[in-house]
């Protein structure tokens, strides 16, 4: 059997980890004729190194057998580009299966040009919604449900979602969330491999970890600003460190916002993946608008402020451990304040930590 894998940005990296590790665990128990072939396509949505290919080589990924480098320009050109080429690709490897991620343009134009080939899709992360289809993921997430051949859901509430929607029930399984296997699996690793804290004199639980990146904040010089006012803010009590993703320091830079932030917030380079880790396990606080980091703080048992206004995640907001603050400065201290303590992590919001087995068992089951 072939499974083809598609990624392009840095949480699908992650993913695309715990997939191949569990092939080359079935792998080695397997009967020659009973092996997983493991087909890695890059779109090159993520481009930069220090998104890319440092996760890699951090996380033992094979290295990719298509690497398309479609990135940058508007959504419709990049999901266009990434199309054509992926087209290109299924029909030269003919896969069993090609497996998506997540809710990226990579995600739907792998779901896209597979299904347009009749080739088997498969979702790994479906049925989130965060009910906002102003978001460009939403509406990756929703088409790529919607035609999926199977449906593979990190929580019940994401079963429950698709279900609502009409989606067959013996399409859908639960398995728990991969990013909940790659902390456990990462995270004993992450304090011998992990220089920053040391580098910036970060002691364990004297910081506040922010990161910020999706285009509804980097894009809106109104909201970039009081997301930094608010961390600035939060800095007089704690060091503020903030990972500066590209995007985000070209925005800054447009909005004439750089200076202000150097001189209030400890800002770095960003970050691996296991380096990361180990950021959120010692932090005494997360503020984030991205989706990964906070299931990552919940995993760590810290506190999470989700600088957006809503969240896909939202059985995180029912245990208490994640405040929707938006783009609002007051709100943000508001929910510094409020989670001064927050529910430990017993893991079982997200499954036992062996997602990607059950979900290559299940391809392998179903393309029988």
């Amino acid at each position: 059997m072939k499974i083809l894998s598609v990624v392009g940005a840095r949480p699908q990296f992650v993913k695309a980890a715990v997939i191949s590790r569990a092939i080359a665990d079935r792998n080695k128990a397997a009967d020659a004729g009973a092996r997983v072939e493991d087909r890695i396509v890059h779109t090159g949505q993520h481009y930069d190194p220090s998104m890319s290919q440092v996760f890699f080589d951090e996380l033992s990924i094979p290295e990719p057998a298509h690497n398309l480098a479609v990135s940058g320009g508007p959504h419709g050109q990049m999901t266009g580009r990434m199309l054509e080429r992926l087209e290109a690709v299924i029909i030269e490897e003919s896969p069993d299966w090609v497996l998506v991620h997540g809710d990226t343009n990579s995600t739907l134009a792998g779901a896209l040009a597979a299904t347009k080939l009749h080739v088997p899709l498969a979702h790994v992360e479906s049925g989130l919604r965060s009910h906002n289809r102003r978001m460009p993921e939403e509406i990756n997430r929703i088409v790529t449900d919607s035609i999926s051949d199977l449906l593979f859901v990190p929580t019940a509430h994401a079963r429950e979602t698709l279900l609502a929607e009409g989606v067959p029930d013996d399409r859908i399984i639960r398995v728990g969330d991969v990013m909940f296997d790659a902390t456990l699996f990462h995270v004993a690793s992450a304090a011998h491999r992990c220089g920053v804290r040391d580098t910036h004199g970060l002691a364990s639980g004297s910081y506040v970890l922010a990161t910020v990146h999706r285009a509804e904040n980097t894009d809106d010089p109104v909201r970039l600003g009081q997301i930094l006012e608010g961390l600035s803010r939060l800095a007089q009590e704690a060091p503020v460190v903030l990972p500066l993703h590209p995007r985000t320091r070209d925005s800054l830079e447009r909005a004439g916002l750089l200076a202000d932030a150097a001189r209030s917030l400890v800002l770095i380079d960003p970050v691996g993946y296991v380096e990361m880790l180990d950021l959120e396990r010692h932090a005494r606080l997360i503020a984030t608008d991205s989706g990964g980091v906070q299931k990552e703080a919940y995993f760590a048992g810290v506190g999470c402020i989700t600088l957006r206004d809503e969240t896909e995640w939202v059985e995180l907001v029912e245990a208490g451990a994640n405040i929707l603050a938006g783009a609002d400065a007051d709100a943000i201290v508001r929910a510094a304040e409020q989670l001064a303590t927050v529910p430990s992590s017993s893991g079982n919001l997200y499954g036992d930590g062996h997602a990607g087995r059950a979900i290559v068992d299940a391809l392998v089951q179903r393309g029988r």
